[in-house]
């Protein structure tokens, strides 16, 4: 019998388990059109007017894809329509559906339908969203079902996603059939109205039950130290890029602390929190979205300029969606360039991507990026 024969018959052999499923259908949407974040209607209407896709409903697919090998063995309670039901569906999975299909949904919905999947039981809660779908499910959840995030939202502070769909869905399989332990994570989120005025106001809310695999579940995000030597090591980082700039290149700078300090020491007022464009060493364009970096890049060469998370080591898909994978691939992975200062680094083990695009996340996990983290050193380090 051939060894894919033999995977089968093991996975048909798995015992029956329950999985609730529920989709934050607007989650994400905010990101690409820069906006970091979507809670509200007020600002799912501006994001709609600027031109957002659905993102959610994709991650959800690539994570039941994954799934797939055990879905015989696994029963689903979802959300109602796009909650859920659409992509469940379509994946070809066993399901029941809970809650009332909506044109529009809310936190409320969310709540309200995690509510009622707790009830039924499930051995694991799985949810699709960023912080604030991650603070509806702590409020309807608790500490009385397991949960597990998806990410597909903007900001991602909290410690319950995994790190990517593809990995929620081998954290899924590992703690429904190979006793996973369970571990008392932080919900975090940020005040989003402060945060699109450049400041980050991260609180805890609370903590829910969530299955641990330190290699797969992202760390709560942790700020950079301000000291004297941080600052020391920033600027030296950004007199080596400034003196590396080229003449008519579009520099892509995405957002944090090391990277606003080029914009600093160029007495150029860089975004913290957001992308901009620079060219000849001046800003051209700040705060930007996907469709304004394609349009200012078309035809043209451009580098890209990023920082990793504190604490999570992310590059790509955390916070800067504007540089999406369309963008990436028409610049180049070999004009990414990663500043990072050496504390930062010390406390990655590898960088992480989530672009969205699988193909492209694989093309990252085939190299090394080199991190620039002093002035004139570079070392290798690679991607997961």
């Amino acid at each position: 019998m051939s060894a894919k024969n033999e995977d089968a018959k093991s996975a048909d052999s798995l015992p029956v388990k329950t999985l609730g499923f529920i989709i934050n259908p607007v989650a994400g949407m905010g990101g690409p059109v820069g906006l970091k974040g979507t809670d509200g209607k007020e600002i799912l209407a501006k994001a709609l007017a600027l031109g957002a896709k659905p993102v959610a409903p994709h991650k959800a697919e690539a994570f039941l894809t994954e799934l797939a090998p055990v879905k015989k063995s696994v029963r689903l309670f979802v959300g109602a329509g796009a909650m859920g039901e659409k992509v469940v569906k379509n994946c070809g999975f066993s399901y029941t559906v809970m809650g009332a299909n909506k044109k529009e949904t809310s936190a409320e919905d969310t709540q309200a339908i995690a509510r009622e999947i707790g009830k039924t039981n499930v051995d694991l809660l799985v949810f699709c969203g960023g912080d604030g779908t991650a603070r509806d499910i702590l409020k309807a959840a608790d500490m009385k079902v397991p949960v597990l995030g998806v990410p597909t939202g903007v900001k991602m502070h909290s410690a319950v996603f995994a790190v990517t769909p593809s990995a929620a869905a081998r954290v899924t399989m590992n703690f429904l059939w190979n006793e996973l332990p369970l571990r008392e994570a932080e919900v975090m989120d940020v005040d989003e109205k402060v945060f699109r005025e450049g400041r980050v106001s991260a609180e805890l809310f609370g903590y829910v039950l969530t299955p641990y695999e330190p290699h797969l579940i992202q760390a709560n995000k942790l700020a950079s130290p301000m000291t004297e030597d941080e600052v020391r090591n920033q600027a030296a980082i950004a007199i080596y890029i400034i003196e590396n700039m080229k003449p008519e290149t579009t520099y892509i700078i995405g957002p944090g602390t090391t990277t606003r300090t080029i914009g600093d020491l160029l007495d150029q007022k860089k975004t913290l929190l957001g992308v901009d464009l620079f060219k000849n060493k001046k800003i051209v364009a700040s705060d930007v979205t996907e469709k304004q970096i394609l349009q200012a890049t078309h035809g043209k060469t451009a580098k890209i300029i990023v920082t990793p998370i504190g604490g999570q080591g992310f590059v790509f898909g955390r916070g800067n969606q504007q540089i999406s994978a369309e963008v990436m691939r028409r610049v180049g992975l070999d004009n990414v360039v990663v500043i990072a200062t050496e504390s930062k680094l010390r406390s990655l083990r590898s960088l992480r991507v989530d672009t969205g695009d699988t193909a492209l996340d694989e093309k990252f996990r085939k190299r090394e990026l080199t991190v620039i983290s002093d002035y004139k050193t570079e070392s290798p380090m690679p991607v997961e």
